[in-house]
């Protein structure tokens, strides 16, 4: 038997004995040595899960005779086919075949999980086993958008609303694509401190309203972010969307209708992607590092994700 976390709502979570991975065919068993949380697993922290969750996972391939056993590796969070219309073209986020490890099928807040071949990043012996996982949503999603960003826009300033760690990751990635200017809105005083620490001017909401961006990073999964991206935004500019929540309700004023403007959705990123990530983490991997800012075993995550989810922690990993 090994130990998972099972979400039961309400913010409980329980550390239950379950069976170990086995592997199906195409899968090796993969022990987990860091799962970092993230905001979308509020939802089910408030409402219960059925299945294990965590989807930032870094591990060791635990599979004598296979050639990446012991290899540390993370985890690509879709189970890609590898033969779809959208995997030829190397959008291997987008398969409609893929599961979501971590969501429809076991994830990383456990001391092992099944993965399969084609999901392993190795990673590089130079990255820090507290600095990979940040290699999937906090800087993949966010260079992913960025890199979608710059097919209709040049770089220049940009307002991110919400400095959870996704906003502050795409902080740091705009700097690492050439962004200059950042503006952020963040409610928490910890988290907008924190942004300005990276150089991010503060905003209130109105003040960001009064203005226009050529770039609008809506990081919060609120409608009321969601509104001011829509309003605050320039003509010709861009919206990019990586909050995430049940439903929307935006009203359509004046300052959305009366102009064109750009909506870009970043959903996680293509694996291709993975080597030009790693090189945005080795460029300033001292600044990624700061995120990290707590770390517990399993039988702390319960208090560990109520630290994350009143804002008082940034980007907190599980360490099995």
């Amino acid at each position: 038997m090994m130990r998972a976390a099972r979400f039961q709502g309400e913010g409980r979570i329980t550390i239950e004995a379950v069976p170990p991975p086995e592997p199906r065919a195409g899968e090796v068993a993969l022990r987990v040595t860091a799962c970092a949380l993230c905001g979308s697993d509020l939802r089910p922290l408030r409402q219960g899960w059925p299945l294990t969750l965590g989807h930032e996972i870094l591990g060791v391939v635990q599979a004598p005779g296979h050639r990446l056993h012991g290899q540390r590796a993370l985890v690509y969070i879709p189970t890609f086919c590898g033969c779809c219309e959208q995997c030829a073209a190397g959008d291997t986020h987008l398969c409609p075949r893929a599961e979501l490890v971590g969501w429809q099928r076991p994830g990383g807040y456990a001391e092992a999980l099944a993965v399969p071949e084609q999901c392993l990043l190795p990673v590089p012996d130079d990255i820090p086993d507290h600095l990979a996982p940040l290699l999937l949503d906090t800087i993949g999603t966010a260079a992913h958008g960025v890199r979608q960003a710059l097919r209709v826009l040049e770089p220049g300033p940009a307002l991110v609303i919400g400095a959870g760690p996704i906003g502050l990751g795409m902080l740091l990635v705009l700097r690492g694509l050439g962004f200059g200017l950042l503006h952020v809105v963040e409610p928490s005083g910890y988290r907008a401190s924190f942004a300005a620490s990276l150089s991010a001017e503060g905003l209130d909401p109105e003040a960001a309203r009064a203005r226009r961006f050529p770039l609008l990073i809506e990081a919060a999964g609120k409608d009321a972010a969601r509104q001011l991206a829509f309003e605050a935004v320039a003509p010709r500019g861009a919206v990019m969307q990586l909050g995430e929540s049940d439903s929307w309700s935006i009203a359509e004023s004046r300052a959305i209708r009366r102009k064109d403007f750009f909506m870009i959705r970043s959903f996680h990123f293509p694996i291709g992607d993975y080597e030009a990530n790693l090189m945005l983490l080795r460029a300033t991997p001292e600044a990624y590092a700061r995120l990290v800012d707590a770390m517990a075993p399993l039988d702390g995550l319960e208090a560990l994700f109520a630290a994350f989810a009143y804002s008082e922690r940034i980007k907190p990993l599980l360490r099995p």
